[in-house]
C-alpha cells in the first residue's frame, strides 16, 4: 500500500500492563476536512490522537506508532474489557458523519486494515466502531459506514441473515455475548447495535433487531 505520511502527535503513551493490540477501532473525525482533523489530533492541548487518519482522497497519515497507546477511544468497553486504548489501534476517517465514505478512502482503509490484522494477528471480530465500545456516548463511524463491505473481505465481523430471532427478553444477554458489554441503558445499547447492524431502523426494540444480533453472534 502507499506509504503513510508520518505526522507525529505528542498525544500518546505506553500501552498499559504489557498489552498489545487485539482490536482496531474505526472513527470518523466529524470535522470540516482532514487538515483540521490532523491539527486537532496533533494538538497537545486537545489531548486526543489516533494511530492513523485517512483522507477523503485516500491519503494516509500516521500520527502514533502502533506499539504505543494513542488517545482515541476514551471511556467504554468491549467484550468485557476496558482501557480500549491500550488494546487497540485507532483509525480516523475524514468524514462528518453526514455523507457517504468515498471509494478512495474505503480502499485505503481496506489496505491498511489488511496489513494491521496480519501484523498483529487480529481476528476480523476485533474490528469495531467507536460506537460499539461507547454506546450512548459515541456514534461514529455512523450509519453510512459500510461494514458489510469490510466483512465480505474478511476485514470485519460478518452478520449473517435469516437467523431465527430469539425472544426480546434476552436482548441484553445476547448483546453481551456479541461483545456489547458496556454498562449503559437499554436505549443506548439498542442505538449502538442498530448503528452497526440496522442503521435504517427506528422505534422500540423489535424482533428484527434480535435476528440481526443472532446473525452477528453467528458471524464470530
Amino acid at each position: 500500500m502507499e506509504r503513510a505520511v508520518w505526522h507525529p502527535s505528542p498525544n500518546f503513551g505506553p500501552r498499559r500492563d504489557g498489552l498489545t493490540p487485539t482490536l482496531v477501532v474505526i472513527h470518523y473525525t466529524a470535522m470540516s476536512d482532514a487538515r483540521a482533523a490532523l491539527d486537532r489530533l496533533c494538538d497537545p492541548g486537545a489531548e486526543v490522537s489516533a494511530h492513523y487518519l485517512i483522507g477523503v482522497d485516500g491519503k494516509l497519515w500516521q500520527m502514533v506508532d502502533e506499539t504505543m497507546r494513542a488517545w482515541h477511544a476514551g471511556a467504554g468497553e468491549w467484550n468485557g474489557q476496558d482501557d480500549i486504548n491500550s488494546r487497540s489501534i485507532g483509525i480516523e476517517l475524514d468524514n462528518t458523519g453526514a455523507h457517504p465514505f468515498s471509494e478512495p478512502q474505503m480502499a485505503a482503509l481496506e489496505r491498511l486494515l489488511s496489513e494491521i490484522l496480519t501484523r498483529w494477528e487480529i481476528a476480523p471480530t476485533g474490528v469495531i466502531g467507536h460506537s460499539d465500545m461507547a454506546p450512548g456516548r459515541k456514534c461514529d463511524p455512523g450509519p453510512r459506514f459500510d461494514w458489510t463491505r469490510l466483512a465480505r473481505q474478511g476485514l470485519a465481523r460478518e452478520c449473517r441473515v435469516g437467523t431465527a430471532a430469539p425472544e426480546i427478553g434476552t436482548f441484553r444477554a445476547l448483546a453481551q455475548s456479541c461483545g456489547f458489554t458496556a454498562d449503559v441503558p437499554e436505549e443506548a445499547l439498542l442505538e449502538a447495535i442498530r448503528l452497526r447492524l440496522r442503521p435504517w431502523a427506528l422505534g422500540p426494540l423489535e424482533r428484527d433487531d434480535m435476528a440481526a444480533l443472532a446473525g452477528f453472534s453467528s458471524g464470530s
